[in-house]
């Protein structure tokens, strides 16, 4: 899952950046208003993660330009400014959540996943199909409540997969939410994570849509 961090302070963002990482996402980090205004127009993301103080372009005027052009992209505000006036002009401005430096990655990492499960429509913190269970916390998979070891790209292929269940995703779309800039991307990565996830949980999981995609198809509901 690819978000997009903007952040001004070099060593604060590098350190964000390193913990959503290791958390699993795919993270782009611009340092001012301007570079993240151009990286939405260019890219597509599943969260943003911004600070309010930056050059160019402040964090404000930044969210305020998004939701003007209708963008209903989930957005967490980090920002030293702490007063009561202060979070409510930020979640006034469009902004989803928001959280006062300092702050604990643990915290920013559980309030992301919050907000994407709010987003996807999702009410539990657990994604569950037939005999899979998918952990977004812990980062876990299990088949019949056996683990399954993946690799953090096919876990998040398939947790996309999860979360679109019904709807098709093009190998496009999933290239753009693995990797991020300066990512090499060879020409088959997708069909090889597809492979090796139908190897793992079995062929008939994920259907090709010659031509467009792929899907899993969505649990039916008891009759």
């Amino acid at each position: 899952m690819r978000l997009l961090l903007v952040e001004d302070d070099s060593l604060l963002g590098d350190g964000i950046r390193v913990g959503l990482r290791q958390a699993g996402y795919t993270v782009d980090w611009c340092k001012d208003g301007r570079a993240a205004q151009l990286a939405l127009e260019a890219e597509s993301y599943a969260l943003m993660v911004l600070d309010i103080g930056l050059p160019q372009l402040s964090g404000l005027d930044l969210l305020k330009w998004l939701r003007h052009k209708g963008g209903d992209l989930p957005v967490m505000i980090l920002t030293a400014r702490d007063t009561v006036a202060d979070r409510v002009k930020g979640l006034d401005s469009g902004a989803d959540d928001y959280l006062v430096k300092p702050f604990d990655l643990e915290e920013l990492a559980a309030r992301i996943r919050a907000l994407l499960r709010r987003h996807g429509g999702r009410a539990v913190p657990l994604i569950c199909h037939e005999r899979l269970t998918l952990d977004p916390a812990a980062h876990t998979i299990t088949l019949d409540d056996q683990a399954v070891d993946l690799s953090p790209r096919e876990f998040a292929v398939l947790q996309a997969l999860l979360e679109n269940a019904g709807h098709v995703l093009s190998r496009e779309s999933l290239e753009q939410s693995l990797y991020g800039w300066g990512d090499e991307v060879e020409s088959n990565a997708v069909e090889v994570h597809i492979h090796h996830l139908r190897r793992k949980l079995g062929a008939t999981l994920i259907r090709t849509i010659r031509g467009v995609g792929y899907v899993i198809e969505k649990k039916k509901e008891p009759a």
